[in-house]
This record gives C-alpha cells, structure tokens and sequence, in this order.
C-alpha cells in the first residue's frame, strides 16, 4: 500500500515531441497555429448552427457535437504541449494525467460512434430521403448524440480506474506528447495482459464496429449515387463521399494500428505520429470536410457577416 501511494503521488515526465532544436521551434509554431485555427473553425461551426434555422437539422446537430468534441479534445492536449515546451518542464501530476486519459478516451470513444452516427444520417438521407423526416427526428439524434457522449465516458471510467490502479515502477518518463494509454502501459511493472484484453475488446465496439458501419453506409450511398440521372449530382456526391471517407480512414486507421496492437509491438515514434492524425489533424480537417463545403454552411456565414456588417453601420450612425 505505502508503494503504491507513493507512486500515486509523483509526477509523470511527457518527453513530447519537441527537444531544443531548430526544428522543434518550426514544428512549435506550427502546432500552435493549427490549434489556432482548430479552435477557431470548431468554434464558428457551433455558432453557426446554433444562429441559423437553416442548420437546425439532425445532421448539423449531430456536427455541433462533432465540433465540440473536437475542441475539448485538442485543447486537452496541445496547450499543456505547448506550454512545456515554453517552460522548459515537461512534467505533469499524477492527477494531470489521469484527466488527460480520462478526457482522451471519452472524447475519441464518443467521437468514434458519432461519426458512425452521422454516416447513418446521410445513408438515411440520401438512400431513403422520403422516409428521412420520420427516421431521423429529433428524438433520434439527440439519443444518437447522447448515447455517444454517455458509452464513451463510461467506457473511460473503467479504463481509467483500472489503468491509474497499476503501480508504475522505475522511470515514469511517458515517450509521448500526451497521457496515453498504451505508452503508460509500458511504465508498469506487472503484467497487463488481462487489461490489454480489455483494450482490445473496447476496442471492437469504438473502432471496428463503428468503421465497419461507416464503410457499409457508404458503399450503399455510393451504389445509390451510381443510379442518379444527373450526372452533377453523381460527381458532387462522389467527391462528398471520397473526402468524408478520407478523413474517416485517417481517423480511425492509426487509431486501430495503435490500439489494437500488442503493447510488444509498439514504438515511440510510430505511437507519436499515429496519433498526430486522430488527435490533431483531423480535428482540424473536421469541420471543412464535412461543414464548410456545404452551400448551406457557407449560406449561413454569408448571413452572419451581413447581419455583423449592418450591426457595425447601426452603431456607427447612433454614434
């Protein structure tokens, strides 16, 4: 008991991806202007469709959980990065890091059936559009949207508490820019093997099962596009569905090669730049792939500025 309190109470050290080079400052600067921007787009997205009655349906409602989910997750992450790297320590509490997993998992597990229930959405949409109001209503996304919220934290919970419970003997360096999960495993001193089961089992339901959906609804949206008259309309819903289903692959491929490996398998530097793409590049790719090329989308940031511009002349002439 006095072993594990006392390793309860040390810190972690998060080795990162940045040492004192040259390069480490360009690549500084370049994570922080995309988190930046990240953050930026999200939070533009939110507002838009909390603004505009035209986005007030099911799949705008499902992308404002998608937009949230995004910023919580890489504010999680980055500015404690970042903000190492400008203070020279790259230490973080034992409680730090629990919040770290704890946030990761709920977020990239909520995200996972998310898109899988937003991929459900445009199957429903573009292969049963008459019976779209009546399968997709209100009560359905919100159910769709809440259950992904809910699975995914207390799927985090368990991971969570059973992962902080292993005593972490020796070096407490984490090889890794963020708290996670296999490269913590790496740390303890006894034998995981039943919880790495565990992993590979959450695993299935937040991965596989999510992406096996999302493939088949897209290949049933794709089969129905082929049968369009309007060879427009095909070429659109093509490209719509090739960059959905790019940013779905880059997504969730490094996050199975990372989470369904055995922890023998796994490198520093591979785990580091696998999980570029599901926590940072995809979040900020998120909202441009699947909102900001939409006419209704852009539609609605013409209307905002217009209302900000006669807001700003209104002012102006009172004064």
């Amino acid at each position: 008991m006095w072993h594990k309190n006392q390793t309860s109470s040390s810190d972690f050290t998060l080795l990162g991806l940045f040492s004192s080079s040259q390069t480490s400052l360009v690549s500084f600067l370049f994570i922080s202007v995309i988190f930046v921007v990240a953050v930026a787009e999200n939070i533009l997205m939110i507002l838009l469709i909390l603004s505009d009655s035209r986005l007030h349906t099911p799949m705008y409602f499902l992308l404002s959980h998608l937009s949230t989910m995004d910023i919580l997750h890489i504010s999680n992450i980055v500015p404690k990065m970042l903000a190492n790297f400008l203070s020279g320590s790259r230490t973080i509490s034992f409680a730090g890091c629990g919040l770290q997993v704890f946030l990761s998992l709920t977020l990239l597990g909520g995200e996972c059936l998310l898109l899988a229930a937003m991929s459900c959405d445009r199957y429903v949409a573009i292969c049963h559009p008459l019976r779209y109001a009546i399968l997709m209503d209100d009560s359905v996304s919100v159910v769709m949207a809440g259950g992904s919220w809910l699975v995914g934290t207390l799927n985090s919970i368990v991971h969570t508490a059973y992962l902080l419970h292993f005593p972490f003997c020796g070096s407490r360096a984490i090889d890794h820019f963020f708290c996670e999960v296999p490269a913590m495993l790496k740390l303890s001193c006894v034998d995981t093997l039943v919880y790495e089961g565990g992993v590979y089992v959450s695993g299935i339901i937040f991965l596989l099962i999510p992406f096996s959906m999302i493939s088949a609804s897209y290949v049933q949206i794709l089969l129905t596009v082929l049968h369009m008259k309007s060879s427009q309309a095909r070429k659109k819903s093509f490209s719509t569905c090739s960059f959905h289903m790019i940013v779905v692959i880059m997504y969730y491929g490094p996050f199975i090669f990372t989470y369904m490996r055995p922890k023998s398998y796994h490198t520093p530097g591979q785990d580091k730049f696998l999980a570029i793409f599901y926590t940072i590049l995809t979040t900020t790719l998120n909202p441009v792939i699947y909102s900001f090329r939409n006419k209704d989308v852009l539609g609605a940031m013409k209307t905002m500025l217009k209302n900000n511009l006669l807001h700003k002349e209104m002012n102006r002439e009172k004064t």
